[in-house]
C-alpha cells in the first residue's frame, strides 16, 4: 500500500519532482570531506579495531576536521576504554553498491567491529529497494568473512522527509521512500544476531545540521558517535573482551 501510493505520487508529480531534484542539485552547497587522518590509535586498555565504512556522512562532511566527524568522535568515546586501533574508509557520493567494490578493493585485514554509514544515496538514486537489500547482505557477508568482523553497527535511515533543503512536494516523497525503505532494512536485519541496528532520534534543528541543509553538524555527529559507543561497549565490555583475547592467544 505504501510503494502503491508513493509511486502514484511520483508518476502525478513525477515534472515538478524532476524539476525541483534539478534546482537542488544545482544550487547545493557542495561542502568537502572533512581533513584530517583516516586512522590512528588511542588509548589505553583492551585492544579493539574498529572500521568506519560509508558515504559523506561517514566522510565527515558537514564539520572541517575528522576530530569533529563521525570517527573522530567515536575515537574519542572509546579512547577511555580501549586500546583503540580504528580506519576510516569513506566517499561522497557512496551506494551500498559502490561500497561494496570499495570493500572488495581493501586488503584483508581484521577489524573487531565496522560501523557501517551508507543508504541515502540508495534511496535518493532510486536503486531498487530489492536489489539495495540483496547488496546490503552481500555486504555483511563480504564484512565477516574479509575482516573477521565479530559484529557490524549500522544506523536507521535518517528522517529525509524533514531534511530542510528538499523543497515540497520532493521532501515528502523522499521521505515516504526512506521511511519505506528503512522499514524493509529493519526487517531484514532483524533475524541477524551479528548486526546491531541503532535507532537514533538524531535532532534536526536548522541550527544543528550543516550550512548545506542536508548533513550533519559536530554535534550531531557527536550525539551519533555516542550511541554508537555505547552499543559497542555493551557488546564487547572491556574486561570480557580482555578475558577472551587472553584465552584465544593462550594467555589464560
Amino acid at each position: 500500500m505504501r510503494a502503491a501510493l508513493e509511486t502514484l505520487l511520483k508518476l502525478s508529480l513525477s515534472p515538478l519532482l524532476i524539476w525541483q531534484g534539478l534546482g537542488v542539485r544545482k544550487h547545493a552547497l557542495i561542502l568537502p570531506e572533512a581533513s584530517g587522518e583516516r586512522s590512528g590509535c588511542v588509548g589505553t586498555g583492551t585492544p579493539l579495531r574498529v572500521l568506519v565504512l560509508g558515504d559523506s556522512s561517514a566522510a565527515g562532511v558537514g564539520v572541517e576536521t575528522q576530530e569533529q566527524a563521525l570517527s573522530g568522535q567515536l575515537a574519542r568515546a572509546l579512547s577511555a576504554d580501549y586500546a583503540l586501533e580504528w580506519r576510516l574508509v569513506a566517499k561522497t557520493g557512496a551506494t551500498t553498491a559502490s561500497t561494496l567494490e570499495r570493500v572488495k578493493r581493501l586488503h584483508a585485514e581484521t577489524f573487531d567491529v565496522v560501523v557501517l554509514a551508507i543508504g541515502v544515496n540508495d534511496v535518493t538514486r532510486s536503486v531498487p529497494l530489492r536489489r539495495w537489500l540483496a547488496m546490503h547482505d552481500t555486504l555483511l557477508k563480504l564484512l565477516h568473512t574479509k575482516f573477521g568482523a565479530k559484529r557490524v553497527y549500522t544506523t536507521a535511515l535518517p528522517p529525509m522527509g524533514r531534511f530542510p533543503v528538499l523543497p515540497q512536494p520532493l521532501r515528502h516523497v523522499i521521505g515516504l521512500t526512506a521511511s519505506r525503505y528503512d522499514v524493509a532494512m529493519a526487517g531484514f536485519l532483524a533475524n541477524r544476531p551479528d548486526v546491531t541496528r541503532l535507532q537514533l532520534d538524531l535532532p534536526l534543528d536548522p541550527t544543528l545540521m550543516a550550512s548545506d541543509g542536508f548533513h550533519p553538524g559536530a554535534e550531531v555527529y557527536r550525539i551519533w558517535a555516542d550511541h554508537v559507543a555505547a552499543a559497542i561497549r555493551s557488546d564487547f565490555p572491556p574486561e570480557a573482551l580482555k578475558t577472551a583475547i587472553a584465552q584465544e592467544t593462550g594467555g589464560i
